[in-house]
C-alpha cells in the first residue's frame, strides 16, 4: 500500500449511524472493541480481501476507513482513493470514537473498549 500524505478525513462527530465504517485493525483490537455495524478487514489482509469490501459497501456511499489512531487507516484511504472509491480517514480513529463517547462493543456484542 502506498501511503499518501494528504487523504481525505472526516470527524467522528461527523459521522452518523447509517454512515459506512471499515475498521482496519487487527483482530485482537476488533474483538476487543469496535463501531457496532463496522465491517472489519484487517489492513494486514486488505488487499486480498478487498473484494469482501467491494460486495459490502453500498452502491456510491463514502468508505469511512477507521483503525486505533488514524495511521493505518490514511494508508487503506490512500488506496481507496487510488483505486476511484470515495473514501475518507476517521480523524483519531477508535480512540477518538471512544472518547466522543460513541458506542464500542466487544465480539460478542456487549460493551467493549478500544485496545
Amino acid at each position: 500500500m502506498v501511503f499518501g500524505s494528504r487523504v481525505p478525513t472526516v470527524g467522528v462527530d461527523a459521522l452518523s449511524a447509517d454512515d459506512f465504517l471499515l475498521d482496519v485493525r487487527e483482530d485482537d483490537e476488533w474483538q476487543a472493541g469496535h463501531a457496532e455495524g463496522a465491517l472489519h478487514i484487517p489492513m494486514s489482509d486488505f488487499v486480498a480481501r478487498f473484494g469482501e469490501l467491494t460486495e459490502k459497501a453500498p452502491e456510491g456511499a463514502r468508505i469511512n476507513v477507521i483503525c486505533r489512531s488514524g495511521g493505518r487507516s490514511a494508508q487503506v484511504t490512500a488506496y481507496l482513493v487510488q483505486q476511484g472509491l470515495d473514501a475518507a480517514n476517521v480523524e483519531g480513529g477508535m480512540q477518538v470514537w471512544e472518547a466522543a463517547g460513541r458506542p464500542v462493543v466487544d465480539a460478542a456484542g456487549a460493551p467493549g473498549a478500544v485496545i
